[in-house]
């Protein structure tokens, strides 16, 4: 199994694209108003400081997993704790994107489907393109459907720019302040900073030393796409309306046509997020067998598969309340993942890990 930097880049891009947009632009708006487009501005830059630390700590083993390096920078229990930190996160994540997903296409596409069926549709697909095509199979996929998302996206921003609103800008700064847009920044930062799963990929690819710049490109690009798209929120919603909307990305599309004849646009957005989901639940999927197999010494991982998905399934189905989902993304989140899992273990990986390689260097 290996990918290509060009998978990389997609991978990155794909995955972050379509959550961002549909997820994170109503709590960011709540806090930053008006201002809410620097948030993202400054979340790109700190998202690209994340994915960059990630890549460079696990290019330090090209090879190995963070299973594996883990263990022989810290140890190996303290290895094996951080281990189990992640798999934590990777196992909730995909309770919550399962159920995030179920009740959007409930709620747009198919108002009378029972939830378990769309939870269990989703995860056959899931063990279909993870256990016949493994990461590789993942990343092929990506390139088939980054370009498509880019491009909805962008047809979607090009058809909107009649209805802009460019008043919605200001003012600028003057009512939100430093500390909220800080505050507003956090988000979609934590989305982004989902790009640490580089600890893990980049031992999956041909050439390693490809990776750090593949994958800060692609984390890029998702920033500069997300960004428009959230001024373009902004100019055609205005800061209020934005704010009291679960999904206001998807509401704006509906304001959009073209000489009333290009409507009903709605359909490109439910692609975008549904093509980016795929690829972000077949990513965590795949790190969450993988991992665990490799952190109990199962050689064959794919058995794995048989015992992780009725937990996720377990996970998505009797947890299907928003209030969770809310208490999730603010609790757990922001509060410990971002600060823990994206930004201080790779950093810790990152700074121990070349010391040690110095060291032994010398030796």
């Amino acid at each position: 199994m290996k990918l290509s930097a060009l998978q990389i880049f997609w991978l990155m891009f794909t995955f972050e694209t379509g959550n961002m947009i549909l997820i994170t632009f109503s709590p960011t708006f709540q806090v930053a108003k008006q201002d809410a487009w620097i948030c993202y501005c400054l979340a790109g830059i700190l998202g690209i400081m994340i994915v960059y630390v990630s890549s460079r700590a696990a290019l330090l083993y090209p090879g190995k997993t963070l299973v594996e390096y883990s263990k022989l920078i810290f140890g190996k229990w303290f290895g094996m704790l951080i281990v189990i930190v992640y798999l934590i996160q990777w196992f909730s994540v995909i309770g919550e994107i399962l159920r995030e997903f179920s009740e959007f296409t409930i709620t747009i596409l198919l108002p009378t489907t029972p939830v378990w069926i769309l939870v269990l549709t989703m995860l056959l697909i899931l063990i279909y393109i993870t256990y016949s095509g493994g990461i590789e199979g993942i990343g092929r996929c990506s390139e088939v459907f980054g370009p498509m998302v880019l491009l909805s996206v962008l047809i979607m921003l090009i058809l909107s720019v009649s209805i802009f609103n460019y008043r919605n800008f200001l003012p600028i700064f003057a009512d939100t302040g430093f500390l909220p847009i800080m505050k507003g920044t956090l988000t979609p930062l934590s989305f982004l900073g989902e790009s640490v799963m580089m600890l893990m990929l980049l031992s999956f690819m041909d050439h390693p030393q490809k990776g750090p710049k593949s994958a800060v490109w692609g984390i890029a690009a998702a920033s500069l796409l997300v960004s428009s798209v959230a001024i373009g929120v902004l100019l055609i919603l205005g800061p209020e309306i934005a704010s009291k909307l679960r999904h206001p990305a998807f509401d704006t599309v509906s304001y959009v046509t073209v000489m009333d004849f290009i409507q009903n646009l709605e359909i490109l957005a439910v692609l975008v997020w549904i093509l980016s989901i795929f690829i972000k639940l077949s990513l965590y999927f795949f790190l969450a067998n993988y991992g665990t197999a490799q952190l109990f010494h199962i050689k064959n991982w794919r058995k794995m598969l048989w015992i992780t998905v009725p937990v996720f399934f377990g996970i998505s189905v009797i947890y299907p309340n928003p209030t969770y989902s809310l208490i999730y993304l603010n609790k757990y989140w922001i509060n410990f993942a971002l600060p823990v899992n994206m930004v201080g273990i790779p950093l810790l990986l990152w700074i121990v890990g070349s010391i040690r390689k110095k060291f032994q260097t010398h030796l």
